[in-house]
């Protein structure tokens, strides 16, 4: 059985940091593309940022500068480190990636179980 488990949310003042990570567990082949997203309670899962195998990032314009991802693929995990934070940034994250299983065909997606991140002002 494959799943992607999230750790590292929690609560942060305004301007401080967390590193949140996900990793892929049982028989992963390869990761394809792993990608962060975040939601907010009555808002649409809004991308967050992405990473390829080949770590060519893209963020979205309200976190360029202060978040990075990053990833690790002999431990098939993501990282993301934020920075800078700000009660806007507050939500429940969620990590996602297609994934090859051994044995089976083509990649099949999958999705963490989310994180809550929670920035006082």
């Amino acid at each position: 059985q494959v799943q992607l488990v999230e750790s590292g949310g929690g609560l942060v003042q305004a301007g401080g940091s967390l590193r949140l990570s996900c990793a892929a567990s049982g028989t992963v082949s390869s990761v394809k593309t792993m990608r962060w997203y975040r939601q907010t309670p009555g808002k649409e899962r809004e991308l967050v940022a992405s990473i390829s195998s080949g770590d060519n990032t893209n963020y979205a314009d309200s976190v360029q500068g202060r978040f990075t991802i990053s990833r690790d693929n002999a431990k098939n995990t993501v990282y993301l480190q934020m920075n800078s934070l700000k009660p806007e940034d507050t939500a429940v994250y969620y990590c996602y990636a297609p994934i090859q299983v051994y044995g089976m065909s083509a990649p099949y997606s999958y999705w963490g179980q989310g994180t809550q991140v929670t920035v006082s002002s």
